[in-house]
Parts: structure tokens; sequence; C-alpha cells
């Protein structure tokens, strides 16, 4: 499904669009290519991966083709027979109305492009790529033979969509590796890690072992590998061809993970390897790994992605800082016991986890909260609603903004929708009746003095009229919002939203011969309104650790944000810092950048010495203005800092509050605000 459903998100703003086609079996690249249609087709090479579907190699190049048989340009390496054959058995060779563009790695003199001159140096390569009448010499951070065939790949299909060759000279140094295909990490014990558990075929499995023998800085080198599946070869075949591999890499360890391997280890444990280990899934290797010990070696781990190989990178892998956001589950359940001891005795508890949980989570959170006997969810939007109902939340939701053409996906997932005009109330009613449903619970908003969402005190005989006798819906709940509960100047305004909401729920109620739950309060109604806490309460940001009474709660913040100390340098005085170069000081300054910025959800505001962070627990300012993906911070005064250090944003010690003041906003935008390409870590220590 992956390309139709790619295919989906085109819009015609795009100019271009690039997708990957891959199969399995016979038939399946034609039905591709009919939703595709390419105009310019890139066959790069054939490997061993999912050679079980075809009879041969020929076979899969062949089937693979299918997906050019209508482009007007394609590119392809000339260095496989089988792609070429596959070309001429489909008459691209010959179609005039074909343009093929070959290169060749191996020396193939019927290529057009041709590779010489390669040179290769730890991470990096140069190579010569010429033509009948061009000649380019390349510079490509990176020393497979993979990397390098991608390299030619690319710049002849850039330079023929009009890239010059001076641009792209500039663009392929600054090249990095793509996570899962042959990705370095640091390790622990000074390891290098080879992380490729993206392919798991003989192919990818020799590029892998030349890219572990790339590491001069390692006389030790050990293979963590499983099973490799869907070979099409037979496994007394696949593994003896895997351990003739191996046995010429020089290996001080072969770690073999997967049932075939260990049914076939005969071929394994003679000269492959100083040590040979075989463990029948990660699990069990898992149990064993407190016995090994890895120090100053490479380690290659290639998996398929069955085995879960991602656990084995994370437990080897060197701690590495990252801007993080760390949510405390403890905290939340603390919080809320705080609020259930300020709720009258039988008031239900409606939690609000709509924005991403206001920036913690959403399944994370409402996980928690279904776990902690929360009675009701609100979300948003639909989306959001699905979502939780997908990772297997079982609470009743309320959907608060549902969109008028979403309600047959609320009734399949079973959400609750919010009803605030007659337009959403007709919406709903057609879906409903179009899918035979009756009684289906609905919650209606009341416009109280709010003025965003709700039907006004004139909409009231209208509305009973039509909810009257509308038997598709049942009305679970009626609600309102507070504007400014959390305001002792605005406390009349509430008195008066609360009667008015009174007033208007008790005719519906009487019209309806029922009684709906009724409810207005959120987090700061709770404290300050007790007497309008009805029937539930909608509890938001006091149960994320911020107390919007200022009345000493004791609650604890549930996120905190931490970065790092990227770069630590000297500033002479008088030079400025960051954009626009202002900020300049009359003294010499110690300017730390860090790893965050307004991308990351820090306010571009908090820049120019508004804002403070927390290095070693003392106050450093921010310097400059604030960047797209980092800040400044002064740490002059701030003794032994050094790069890699860990800095608070917000947490604990340092509220989102104050943040919030700072940058003359409230603390919901900088909760919400944090990107979700932040790392979240979840910690659930009681």
């Amino acid at each position: 499904m992956g390309v139709p459903l790619s295919v989906w998100l085109l819009q015609p703003v795009y100019e271009l669009a690039i997708f990957e086609a891959g199969i399995s079996n016979r038939g399946e690249m034609a039905r591709l290519e009919a939703i595709l249609k390419p105009e310019i087709g890139i066959f790069t090479n054939l490997g061993e991966a999912h050679q079980a579907g075809f009879e041969s190699r020929q076979q899969k190049a062949l089937e693979k083709a299918l997906i050019f048989r209508n482009c007007k340009t394609i590119f392809y390496g000339a260095d496989y027979p089988e792609i070429t054959e596959a070309f001429r058995q489909l008459g691209y060779l010959d179609d005039p109305e074909k343009t093929l563009i070959s290169w060749s790695i191996s020396g193939n003199e019927a290529a057009l492009w041709q590779v010489s001159q390669v040179q290769r140096e730890d991470f990096h390569t140069r190579f010569t790529l010429y033509g009948k009448t061009e000649t380019h010499e390349i510079f490509i951070p990176f020393g497979d033979d993979a990397s390098l065939e991608n390299a030619v790949c690319c710049w002849l299909v850039a330079r023929h969509l009009g890239v010059s060759a001076a641009v792209l000279s500039e663009r392929m140094m600054r090249l990095h590796p793509v996570a899962m295909r042959l990705e370095f990490r640091k390790g622990t014990n000074d390891c290098t890690l080879i992380n490729d558990a993206y392919n798991s075929d003989l192919t990818s499995l020799r590029i892998a072992l030349t890219a572990l023998q790339n590491q001069p800085q390692h006389a030790h080198k050990t293979v963590i590998l499983s099973d490799l599946l869907q070979s099409g070869v037979s496994p007394e075949s696949l593994y003896q061809t895997v351990a003739a591999l191996l046995r010429g890499a020089g290996l001080k360890m072969f770690i073999g993970i997967g049932p075939e391997l260990m049914q076939h280890r005969q071929f394994f444990e003679d000269g492959v390897a100083g040590e040979v280990h075989f463990f029948e899934n990660t699990s069990a290797f898992f149990r064993a790994l407190p016995e090994m010990y890895f120090r100053d070696e490479a380690i290659l781990l290639k998996g398929a992605r069955s085995f879960a190989f991602e656990r084995i990178v994370a437990l080897l892998e060197q701690e590495v800082h990252r801007t993080v956001l760390t949510i405390d589950l403890a905290a939340l359940t603390e919080n809320l016991d705080i609020f259930r001891k300020k709720i009258r005795k039988g008031v239900r508890l409606m939690a609000m986890v709509k924005a991403f949980a206001y920036g913690s989570g959403s399944q994370e959170i409402a996980g928690a909260l279904q776990d902690a006997g929360i009675d009701y969810l609100a979300v948003a939007y639909t989306d959001e609603g699905v979502s939780l109902r997908q990772k297997g939340i079982r609470l009743p939701i309320m959907v608060m903004s549902p969109d008028v053409g979403s309600f047959e996906r609320i009734i399949a997932w079973k959400l609750e929708p919010e009803i605030f005009n007659f337009r959403s109330l007709a919406a709903f009613t057609r879906a409903a009746r179009a899918l035979d449903i009756t009684g289906y619970p609905v919650h209606l908003k009341l416009n109280t003095g709010m003025n965003r969402l709700g039907f006004d005190t004139a909409d009231i005989p209208r509305l009973i009229a039509e909810i009257s006798g509308n038997n598709t819906l049942y009305v679970k709940s009626i609600f309102s919002h507070l504007a400014g509960s959390e305001d002792g100047c605005l406390d009349g305004f509430t008195d008066t939203q609360a009667a008015v909401f009174q007033r208007n729920a008790a005719a519906l109620s009487t019209a309806l011969n029922d009684t709906p739950l009724l409810h207005i309060a959120n987090s700061s109604g709770i404290l300050r309104h007790p007497q309008y806490q009805f029937d539930m309460v909608r509890l938001g940001l006091g149960m994320y650790g911020i107390d919007p009474t200022a009345q000493n709660l004791s609650l604890r913040p549930v996120s905190s944000l931490h970065t790092t100390i990227a770069q630590i340098r000297t500033v002479a005085a008088g030079e400025g810092v960051s954009y626009g170069n202002q900020g300049a000081s009359e003294e010499t300054r110690r300017i730390a950048t860090v790893c965050l910025g307004y991308a990351d959800g820090y306010p571009r505001a908090l820049g120019h010495g508004k804002a403070y962070m927390l290095v070693r627990g003392k106050k450093a300012y921010t310097v400059g203005t604030v960047c797209m993906d980092m800040c400044m911070l002064d740490v002059t005064h701030i003794a032994g800092v050094k790069e890699g250090d860990e800095v608070l944003v917000f947490g604990s010690e340092l509220s989102p509050v104050l943040l919030a003041q700072w940058a003359d906003t409230i603390p919901y935008e900088i909760l919400t605000g944090i990107s979700q390409r932040v790392k979240r870590i979840y910690l659930n220590e009681l």
C-alpha cells in the first residue's frame, strides 16, 4: 500500500516527486507502474533481496524493469548484465522515444559514463566520472561501494534535471549517512558500531563487510548477524556462502542469531572467527550479553527487521546527549491525585490530551491516565481520537472540534463528538442515519460568554425542537467554557457565565426528560470556583504540573526539557553573536552554543538576554538571536563548563511559566510548542 498512499499525498504545487517502488513477487510492479506512470526511471542495481518470489535473478530484473515501460529517460547501472538483458527483452534499448543513460564502475565499455581513479581514505572517496564530452572529479564523504554507486547515480540524474556540476560538487561534500543504512555510531568502551539493519541479503552483507574492513582504527572486528530471510537460496548453500565471506574478514568474534544459523553452525565453527557464538533469538543473546565484553573494536550489526537489532544497538551505543523532553508519568499521577482531593465526591474527571497531550505525547499520557482511572479523555480533532483508539485506549473520548466530514470516522472508532452549532447537528444526524445508528452519545456545547464555539441562548428553543425528536443521538453531556476562571477580576463574569449555563442546560434537560452530565470547570475553575464543578470537571494544565491559580499546590512539572552544549568559544570585546552581529559587550566572553532553536519550540523572542537556562545549576542568559536549531548562552561566569554539558531549559528548577512570561505568552504555548522532532523519554518511577 506504500506507493498508492504516497501518491495520495501529491498536491498540484509540487514540481517533482521521487518514489521508491519495491516488489517481492511477480505481477506487483506492473500494478505499481499503472499507479505511478513515472517519466524518469532509475534502476540502480540488482541484489538478492526478495529473491524467494522469483525463479531467477533475470526474472526479477525483468519484473522490476516493467516500472519503466512508459519512461522517457532511464538511468541504470551497466555492471549488472541482468538489467541490460531485461531492457533488451522489453525493447527499451531500441526504442527511439526512450533515452537510456548508463554508468559503469567496473569498466564496462558499453556504458555511456565511466568511473575511474577511485581513491578511498577512511570514510571518504574521490573518483573521476567521465563521458564522451565531460570529465568531473567528485568527492564524497563515504568509503563503501554502495555509496559510490549511489553517488554516481545521483550525480547523473541531478545533472539531467539541470543542477550544475559546481553546485553538485559542493552539495556532495555535505552528504551524511541515512539512518539504518550503514549507520556509524560511537559505541561503549571505544567501539565503533556499524548499524546495517535495513537489508539482509548477500549483496548488502558483502558491502557491509567492506565497510567493516575500512576501520583501521580497530585491530579487532566483530560481526553480529541474524538469519538471512527471503534469499531464494537453499539454507545449506546460503550459509556456506556466508561462512566463506566471513572467513576472509579476519574476525575476532562472530555472533549468529536465529534458528537457521544455529542449525548450520557447523559451517562457521572452523576458521570464521576467534570466538563463535550462536543464539536462538535476540532475547537469548540479551541474556548472555553481560558475560561478553566488547572493547576497542569495530562491530557490524546486520539483522533482518524481525530480529529487532535496534535493541542491540541501543545497548552497545555510547550515550549520546541530545535535546530531550523527559516526561515523568509519576508526577502526572501525583498531580492528578492533588486535584482529585479538590473535587467533590461523585464528580467525574475528564482529562485533556489534545495537542499531543500538551506536547507530552498523547498515547503515553492517555495510557497513564487510563491506568489511573480517569473517567473521560478529550481531544481537539478526530484524528487525535482515532490515533488513541489505534493505540489501545478504551476510555470514552470526546472530540471537541470535529469537522463535519469526520462523523462517520467518529462513529466507526466509537468517539463522542461535540455538537456546537446547527450545521454540525445536521451533519451528524445525516451520518448517523446513513449508518442506521440510533442513540449515539454526543456532547452539546453552549456559548455562555467565551464567544468561540457553542449554541447561543437565542438558539435554545430551536435546539430543543431539533433534538427532541432526533433518535440518532443521545445527549451524554451539556457543557460550556469559562473565559477567565483564573482571574479574580473576572469572578463576576464567571458567575454570569455559570448562571447562563445552568439556565440553558436546565431547559435542555427538561425537554429531553433526561439528566445529561453538566460540566464547565477547567483546572482553575476546579480550584477557584468549586461551586461550579457540577457533574464533571475538565482537567488540563494543572494535571501537567502548572498551577494556573498560583495557590502553591505542590504540583510537580511533568515535563522537563534538557539540551547540551555543542561548542564553547571565546568572543572578544566588541564582537557580536548570531544573526545581525548583535549583543556586543565591552568584555571578553565565553559563549556556549546549545542544541536548541525555534524549530524545537524555543521561542525566538527569548534571545538577546531575555531568558536564561541553567548550566551547572547557574543562570546562563541568552546572547544574540535564537536560531532555527541552536542558540547561544553567556557562560563567562560559570566555572568548569565544557562542551557536552547538559543544560536545563525548563523543568522543576526553571518553570515553563517563567519562559512564558519572558516570551509574553502563556504556558500552554510553551508546552505545546515543543517540536515532535525533540526526543521524548518517559519515566515512571514511583
